[in-house]
């Protein structure tokens, strides 16, 4: 055998003796089912963290609330109750003049609650105090800058948890793409 002629088994051997990962058809064969594992479990944790907060666990509660939240709005209505609210993202400050405020300490205490619920991230919902500054006139402060729309409830109590007590509420929604003042009002029409 000349020098310029290889033995096709010796190729066939230097092959096999390679380890595993170095092995053509290892690569050929497992490349496309490592790369669907690994778009899988991206495509899994995108799911996981990006998951809407819309989902309600106890109905009958909410239910119960929903009624009680009816019962607010009507008082509030028989009141006459309105509030123009408006926000100043750049200072952070919200401002809050209630009309017909009635001078009753247990209807218009000195703070009042504000909760800004936001669509669709239960994480970014804020509860903002407002305090009385004059008879029906009451400021605030933002947590954080809000964007796009948001769902608005005023509370006259300073505890979320004493909401369900609260004489009357006021709601409202606000878009921060087009206004930075909306009008909050009972929702029984």
């Amino acid at each position: 055998m000349s020098v310029l002629q290889q033995d096709p088994t010796s190729e066939v051997a230097d092959e096999a003796s390679k380890p595993w990962y170095r092995q053509f058809w290892f690569w050929f064969v497992f490349s496309p089912l490592i790369y669907i594992v690994i778009m899988c479990s991206v495509t899994v944790t995108i799911a996981l963290k990006g998951a809407d907060d819309v989902i309600i666990d106890n109905y009958y509660k909410e239910g119960r609330m929903i009624n009680q939240a009816l019962e607010q709005d009507k008082r509030a209505q028989a009141l006459g109750l309105s509030g123009d609210l408006s926000f100043d993202r750049t200072s952070g400050e919200v401002s809050l003049t209630i009309a017909n405020a009635p001078a009753d300490s247990t209807l218009m205490p000195e703070q009042l609650l504000l909760m800004m619920g936001h669509p669709v991230k239960a994480a970014k919902d804020q509860l903002i105090t407002l305090v009385a500054i004059a008879p029906g006139k009451y400021r605030g402060e933002l947590v954080s800058e809000p964007n796009y729309s948001w769902y608005l409830t005023l509370y006259p109590v300073n505890d979320i948890a004493l909401r369900k007590e609260a004489p009357w509420t006021l709601s409202g929604e606000i878009n921060f793409r087009s206004t930075e003042k909306t009008l909050l009002a009972p929702r029984v029409k």
